[in-house]
């Protein structure tokens, strides 16, 4: 592991995030990952921050709530089978990571852990959170992302982030 500043390969990251990473969490006993394509890395409040948006109906959702915190791994290495299943498979009814055969490994400062694949990890801890609506949102996009399940408007989380590394 080689620990990193949090924008450390940051166009690299960007390019490899829009076509899949993995935003992670746990609570309990429950570790769920899902596929994410969107999400923001930059500075806010003075903080190095992450922000990705989850849809309500997700379960990674309901375990964010919980556990107020988040792993993102964007893998350096081709895993169409995980990006498949954990983009389309929910953590409600299987173990999507025995599915893919993923393992994860221990975060260094907080419960949830990362995925065990060669690339960028960043350990966040939520410092804000907010629903979006149609209201403020353009109309074409409205169109475009919410057309089809009207109402299941993303949560947009905002994670501080407290490590950022690249594992081997």
């Amino acid at each position: 592991m080689q620990k990193v500043p949090y924008n450390f390969n940051a166009q690299k990251n960007l390019e490899i995030l829009s076509k899949g990473a993995f935003l992670t969490t746990k609570s309990g006993n429950k570790v769920n990952t899902m596929v994410i394509g969107w999400g923001n890395l930059g500075i806010m409040w003075r903080l190095p921050i992450f922000s990705a948006m989850v849809r309500q109906n997700r379960f990674t959702y309901e375990l964010i709530e919980k556990s107020r915190e988040f792993t993102v791994t964007i893998p350096y290495v081709d895993l169409p089978q995980a990006i498949a299943v954990c983009g389309s498979k929910s953590g409600r009814n299987m173990d999507k990571l025995a599915a893919c055969g993923l393992k994860t490994r221990k975060s260094l400062q907080i419960a949830t852990p990362v995925l065990d694949v060669p690339g960028m990890h960043f350990e966040c801890s939520l410092v804000y959170s907010r629903l979006m609506g149609k209201d403020n949102l353009n109309s074409a996009l409205n169109e475009l992302w919410y057309n089809k399940e009207p109402d299941d408007y993303h949560m947009f989380y905002f994670g501080e982030i407290l490590e950022s590394y690249i594992t081997e």
